[in-house]
């Protein structure tokens, strides 16, 4: 395949729809696109060169792994080692902390200059634009994805979402579908995570929300079979482009339609 300029990523972004004023939750998977000229420089200067100042880009930065080894993300130590990572892993510095599996393009965009990286120690995001401030701040440790979270607050703002060679599994904003929606076991649960309190380090517990996204692809198929979802290439990556209030308010009544597992089907 040639390699893709940056012209052409914007040729591909106008074409589904993105454009100068746009608020834009961004999941990128740039392995996908195939060889970049600029790699995730280039995306990223793309995007905001679209949006310009009056729009604003919300990528996932997430650290899942500052959380409890008892939750499956330390998986190649041992459990008896698992006190070792609770006593000494760093804590969360929205500066320092890198991403893990959000992808090259996500890991250079919350270093970019001007962006704003949120203060949740396991599932940040990072937001450059307009709305960034606001999109970025106060985001609770309990309230990872509901209303007044980031994703929450993206959907107040009738933001959009692009995604870039992933599926609707890596679509964050159905978390915000999960919060809202009722059906059986739904439940809270503990999880734990460095960060600085008070100027020293602890492993701080906190209860939220079970996070779960196994039927994610599916309810993103069904989704577009019902509403527009503005369809594209670039390179060898697929561009999906949607209106996330549309997307999570049919979620929401799908997941209380087609959810029927009781509590103790769910691993707790």
């Amino acid at each position: 395949m040639k390699p893709i300029t940056k012209n052409e990523i914007k040729d591909a972004l106008y074409q589904v729809g993105l454009k100068e004023g746009s608020i834009v939750m961004v999941h990128t998977s740039l392995g996908s696109i195939g060889y970049v000229c600029g790699g995730a420089q280039a995306v990223i200067e793309t995007l905001m060169e679209i949006v310009g100042t009056e729009g604003t880009i919300m990528m996932p930065t997430q650290s899942w792994k500052n959380l409890d080894p008892e939750d499956g993300v330390h998986w190649t130590v041992a459990e008896e080692d698992w006190q070792i990572i609770r006593d000494n892993w760093p804590a969360y510095d929205k500066n320092l902390t890198p991403t893990n599996s959000m992808g090259a393009v996500a890991e250079m965009f919350r270093l970019w200059p001007g962006t704003i990286r949120s203060d949740h120690p396991a599932r940040s995001v990072s937001a450059w634009g307009k709305y960034a401030s606001y999109l970025a701040s106060n985001h609770d440790l309990s309230n990872i994805f509901g209303d007044g979270s980031p994703v929450g607050k993206l959907y107040e703002l009738d933001g959009s979402v692009l995604m870039i060679g992933v599926d609707y599994d890596k679509n964050t904003s159905l978390h915000l579908a999960d919060a809202r929606a009722e059906y059986p076991g739904k439940h809270n649960c503990m999880e734990h995570s460095a960060i600085m309190e008070n100027g020293h380090r602890i492993w701080k517990e906190y209860e939220t929300l079970f996070v779960d996204g196994e039927d994610f692809k599916e309810i993103g198929a069904a989704f577009e079979k019902e509403h527009e979802v503005r369809h594209g290439m670039l390179g060898g990556a697929e561009l999906r482009f949607m209106r996330q209030r549309e997307l999570v308010d049919f979620a929401v009544k799908w997941i209380e339609e087609n959810r029927h597992c009781s509590a103790t089907e769910y691993k707790i």
